[in-house]
Formats: C-alpha cells, sequence, structure tokens
C-alpha cells in the first residue's frame, strides 16, 4: 500500500510537470508571435550590378542611389509601414554571375530589383526574374532588344537603347566632325555590338559617310596594336567604338601612340571619369554618348548633394537614372498598395514621379519616355556637354 501511495504521488507531480513544461512551451510560442508582429515589416529593394571587379564604377552609384533613395523614404516612415532594405548583389557585370545574382535575390523572395548594369548581364538574369514575376529595372543596360523584343513584361529602364544611342553617336560625327570615312570596331557583347550596329545603319542610310571597317575585339586584351594597325590602313578619318572603357583606353592609347590621331567617338560605357583616369592625356579630345543629365533639376541637386554628404565624392555614372530608378520602383509599390507583381507593373505603366532624369512613366515596352542622349568631349581631364 504503502509503495503503490508513493508511485501515486509521483504520477501525479509528473503530470504536473508535464502541464507546467506545456504551459511555458505555449507561453514561449506566443511571445513569439507577438514579438515577430511588433517586429517593423521591411521592404526588400534588391540591387545588382558590378559592386567590384573593372566596371565597379558604373555599379557602386546606382547601389549608393538606392541607399539614398531608401534613407529618404524610410525617414518618412517608409513605404506601404514598412521600412525599405537595400539588398546589393554583385555580378561584376559578367552574365554567369548575375544568373548567381538573379537566383539569390528570387530566393530571398525580393519582388522589385534595380539592376543589372550591363547589357549582357541583364539579358543572362531577366529569364529568371520574368519566371519569379520580380519587377526588375535598370538604370544603364542600353541594349535595344531588352524592351523592344517585347519578351520581358517585367523589366523596366530609366535610359534610353542603343538603337538611339548609336544613331545619335553616327549623326554627331557626321554633322559636327564632318568625318567621310568611319571605322566602326566593338567588343563583340550585346551592349557595344549593338551600339556599334546602330551605328554602322545610321551611317550607311545617311550615305554622307563611308564605313570602311567594322570589326569586334576580344575584352581584356592587352594588345590591340593588329586593330589600329587595320584601322590605320583604312584611311579612317573616325573611330566609332561600342564597348566599355578598359579597353577603350588601350585602343586610344595604342592608337595615339602609332601617330593616329583621328576623332574617336564612343558610347556611355567609355562616358565615364576611370576612363579619363586609365587613358590620361590619351583620353583629351575623346567624343561620348551619354544619358542626358538635366542640370537645372532640382531633384538632380539634391540627390548630388545627398551623395556627397553621405560618401563623401561625387556621384558616379548613371546615378541620375538610377536614383530615378530606386523611386519609380518605391513609387509604384506605394501606388499599388502590395508588392503585387500586377498591380506593380501597371503603376510603373500609368503613375507619373518626378525623378532627375525628369517626370517619368514608362511605355508599353518598358523605356522611360522623355529620357535621351547626349555628346560629350573629354576636355582639360574632364567630360563636359558638347550636344
Amino acid at each position: 500500500m504503502k509503495s503503490r501511495w508513493i508511485m501515486t504521488i509521483l504520477g501525479v507531480a509528473m503530470a504536473g510537470l508535464l502541464v507546467v513544461g506545456c504551459g511555458e512551451k505555449k507561453d514561449e510560442k506566443k511571445a513569439e508571435a507577438n514579438a515577430t508582429a511588433a517586429a517593423p515589416k521591411t521592404l526588400v529593394l534588391g540591387v545588382a550590378g558590378a559592386h567590384s571587379g573593372d566596371l565597379a564604377s558604373y555599379g557602386m552609384p546606382t547601389l549608393n542611389a538606392a541607399k539614398l533613395v531608401a534613407k529618404e523614404l524610410n525617414a518618412k516612415g517608409g513605404v506601404n509601414g514598412m521600412q525599405v532594405e537595400v539588398m546589393p548583389m554583385d555580378d561584376q557585370c559578367k552574365p554567369e554571375l548575375a544568373t548567381n545574382a538573379a537566383t539569390k535575390l528570387v530566393s530571398e523572395k525580393v519582388s522589385i530589383v534595380l539592376g543589372h548594369i550591363c547589357s549582357g548581364a541583364t539579358k543572362a538574369a531577366l529569364p529568371i526574374y520574368k519566371d519569379a514575376k520580380v519587377v526588375v529595372m535598370t538604370p544603364s543596360a542600353t541594349s535595344t532588344e531588352l524592351t523592344q523584343s517585347g519578351n520581358y513584361p517585367n523589366f523596366f529602364r530609366t535610359i534610353s537603347y542603343d538603337l538611339i544611342q548609336g544613331k545619335a553617336a553616327a549623326e554627331f560625327a557626321v554633322s559636327e566632325l564632318k568625318v567621310k570615312k568611319v571605322a566602326v570596331i566593338h567588343d563583340k557583347g550585346d551592349y557595344g555590338k549593338g551600339f556599334a550596329e546602330s551605328a554602322k545603319k545610321a551611317l550607311e542610310d545617311g550615305k554622307s559617310a563611308k564605313v570602311v571597317m567594322f570589326e569586334g575585339i576580344t575584352p581584356g586584351g592587352v594588345d590591340y596594336s593588329a586593330v589600329v594597325q587595320k584601322i590605320k590602313s583604312t584611311g579612317a578619318d573616325c573611330v566609332l567604338f561600342g564597348g566599355y572603357h578598359p579597353e577603350a583606353s588601350k585602343i586610344v592609347s595604342q592608337m595615339h601612340k602609332k601617330g593616329l590621331k583621328i576623332a574617336f567617338v564612343s558610347d556611355d560605357g567609355v562616358k565615364d571619369e576611370t576612363f579619363i583616369k586609365t587613358a590620361g592625356a590619351d583620353a583629351e579630345g575623346v567624343y561620348a554618348t551619354g544619358p542626358q543629365i538635366l542640370a537645372d533639376n532640382e531633384i538632380y541637386k539634391k540627390a548630388a548633394a545627398d551623395h556627397e554628404k553621405e560618401f563623401g565624392a561625387k556621384p558616379g555614372a548613371f546615378f541620375p537614372q538610377a536614383y530615378a530608378a530606386a523611386q519609380a520602383l518605391l513609387n509604384a509599390v506605394q501606388k499599388a498598395g502590395s508588392t503585387d507583381y500586377d498591380k506593380v507593373v501597371a503603376a510603373l505603366h500609368n503613375e507619373l514621379i518626378d525623378t532627375p532624369v525628369g517626370k517619368i512613366k514608362f511605355d508599353a515596352k518598358g523605356d522611360a519616355e522623355g529620357v535621351s542622349f547626349s555628346v560629350y568631349q573629354v576636355k582639360s581631364g574632364k567630360y563636359e556637354l558638347v550636344k
């Protein structure tokens, strides 16, 4: 009897402990749920681009622009009550890294992405975003087919495209520089070749200048003397180059070493301070197309001043376009009332927003309405507006 009584008491005690244990666990879960509910929700803005490597001077201004826009909105209460979190993803402007970056952002359930920066990287990543219904906006990828093909309804940009940029460069060379024989070269990439093909077509359609050479080079090369010699042998009085600053700086320098000092006209992949630093004195006189900058735009003035204050330097290439893209994406989420894909896309097409590149919305193919290109020239170590 005594042993049975002791076992009964122990059983009651153990049951009590189990009840208390279960109660504690329920209380812990309830506390966790309350903490989660109380924690402020965030809206993640993915920012994909070259944040390291040779083309980081194009990608970092975009990341900085995103941070500034997010900071300003967060100070005003965020977007739909959510604080904006910037999530950088480096792709070095390499297609294979761009697909990795896109996959990571999709896996993080990011619904809006600012980027990518280069056309080849953008083209590689877009199918991943399209399948996941992620809205993407670039400040700098100008390959014509990205929007004009109609393949990517989730894709937008705050810069114009190469069909227009290449034509602008060719028309400037003919009308302003009075060139007659043009050597058109490119880096074989989606961006550089697209620019070159557009320039070539404009020259041939205009019939005021002859295309005496059309050839691709291998990016990353050290010695371009063979192509320089070929340019020289054609008797060209102008080179139109489609590509980026690392190759352009080498070609220009090697042209000058061979005594070939003819007009050199390139694209917004060369309109960058890094080109001037790399090419040095050989950069002087080089022309490059680039996005039109509205110097009197008050939003641009404030954004540039904020950049200098926050990062201790003037903003770099594509900063106004990136700032505008961050504004447009986050405004679309605000107007849509959520990150719902269809609603955000509709807002981008229909809602006007004031930005550093003007008051914009996006046409049926995703291009910002009203943006255009200008021509700049290196004078006394700085790019200055020519036309």
